[in-house]
């Protein structure tokens, strides 16, 4: 992309609504425009970083062997009503009616929706374990929205719900998620910490939330510090053992961590005191077990090995799609700005001519386009005729991991500039060697994973 033809309508100054740093960088990068409150228009950088991440949280279900479809964002107050929760869910719930008088809602989840489906389909345990999910708008009517895209009611969210005959399966089917949520905030740069968690309107006596560390976040969290030493890596992980699933599970939780709902002060005391913490944290995803809540109450059954109908055993599992991007955000950036992790950053490298209209410099850059596009990586060159001190602070701004700087002096003698975003250190190179760079740092973020 070429920054002369793309709309990126940057700010210098900051709104003033914005109080948290990820809301303020949004704004200032071009990435939102708020709508009405806690709404927002997505624009182009922004709706970029969006798809990046739906992508990751895509490969990763589909890798665990989980099913996408889509559901509407409107739902039948019916079935609300069937489950017993369409009064009890609260104001949250914007409440509506159509032409004809029918109850309807704006689903801020879809528990019901997806036990409906099954119950339709679904009639044998033969077809089991089952698990779909979806990403989806979303809407919950918050009393306060604030902080962007951090607490606002309209939101992306991935929303996945399994089927499973008995309580073990339907524990692997929690394990198999746990693990599949590590490895995609590891993708992102992430390091959301597992907590024992509070299972609110969604019900059921099993759920932990992941946590980001950061001083905004809206959680008061504790936790023994060692668990910010594990990480899931690049280890391999068979979905279909129950055995490897469980390991990955106690290995993640078994060190005091949760939030404040759940916080025992006597079993924290336990924790070395050196190791003790307490921090804020931002929420950006959480996984349920609640049984056989959903299809008890909505006659939700299979034909078990004996010929007898059986009530399923479900979870549900939700990632914050758009609050991610905040949350990220609050985990990386400085003063001047955001600095993507390369596995999510909008584009992969940032070109910057010095001398636009000079015909060596107009022409390096545009080799350099085509050189990075020609093995897979999307470039934003910044071709205005404007200052080489402000094309440096919107690259700055916009946050992408590295950028490539070309001028007369270094054409010169032959060479580029390479320019860490996070690090601030740069590098002389060929043309040609800065591209092979740019290859390597971004091999391992490439995926061979279809997507839906």
């Amino acid at each position: 992309m070429r920054l002369s033809r793309y709309f990126l309508p940057v700010l210098k100054e900051t709104p003033a609504e914005a109080q948290i740093a990820s809301h303020r960088l949004m704004l200032r990068a071009g990435m939102i425009k708020q709508a009405s409150a806690g709404i927002y228009s997505w624009l182009p950088l922004g709706f970029k970083v969006l798809r990046k991440l739906e992508n990751i949280v895509h490969e990763e279900q589909i890798r665990a062997g989980h099913i996408p479809m889509l559901m509407p964002t409107l739902q039948s107050a019916e079935l609300w009503k069937e489950s017993g929760r369409y009064d009890a869910y609260g104001p949250e719930m914007l409440r509506i009616r159509d032409r004809h008088d029918r109850d309807m809602l704006y689903g801020p989840t879809n528990e019901e929706m997806i036990t409906d489906i099954f119950r339709s389909h679904v009639s044998s345990y033969k077809d089991l374990p089952l698990t779909l999910y979806h990403i989806q708008w979303k809407f919950r009517d918050e009393v306060r929205p604030r902080f962007g895209v951090m607490r606002g009611r309209e939101f992306f969210m991935k929303d996945g719900y399994n089927f499973d005959l008995t309580k073990e399966d339907a524990l692997h089917a929690y394990n198999r998620h746990l693990v599949s949520y590590l490895r995609t905030y590891e993708r992102m740069g992430l390091q959301a910490i597992p907590m024992r968690a509070d299972s609110g309107p969604i019900g059921g006596d099993d759920t932990h939330e992941f946590l980001v560390l950061a001083e905004t976040g809206e959680s008061e969290v504790f936790y023994d510090s060692a668990v910010t030493d594990i990480r899931l890596g690049a280890r391999d992980i068979d979905y279909d053992s129950v055995d490897q699933c469980q390991a990955v599970m106690e290995e993640f939780t078994s060190l005091y961590a949760r939030t404040d709902e759940t916080h025992d002060e006597t079993v924290f005391a336990e924790v070395p005191e050196e190791r003790r913490r307490t921090a804020r944290g931002i929420e950006v995803g959480q996984i349920f077990y609640f049984g056989t809540k959903y299809s008890e109450a909505m006659g939700a059954t299979v034909q078990g090995p004996d010929g007898k109908p059986v009530p399923v055993h479900m979870g549900s599992h939700g990632i914050g799609v758009s609050r991610l991007i905040g949350a990220i955000i609050e985990a990386n950036h400085d003063d001047n700005g955001i600095i993507w992790p390369e596995g999510v950053t909008p584009y992969h490298c940032g070109i910057i001519n010095l001398k636009q209209g000079d015909a060596d410099t107009d022409a390096a850059c545009e080799a350099i386009y085509a050189a990075l596009a020609a093995i897979g990586l999307e470039p934003l060159y910044d071709d205005r005729n404007e200052r080489a001190g402000g094309k440096f602070a919107t690259m700055d701004l916009i946050g992408l991991p590295w950028r490539i700087t070309v001028g007369p002096r270094g054409l010169k003698n032959g060479v580029v500039e390479l320019t860490s975003r996070r690090s601030g250190e740069s590098e002389e190179l060929s043309a040609e060697d800065a591209v092979k760079k740019l290859a390597g740092i971004y091999e391992p973020h490439r995926s061979d994973i279809a997507h839906p």
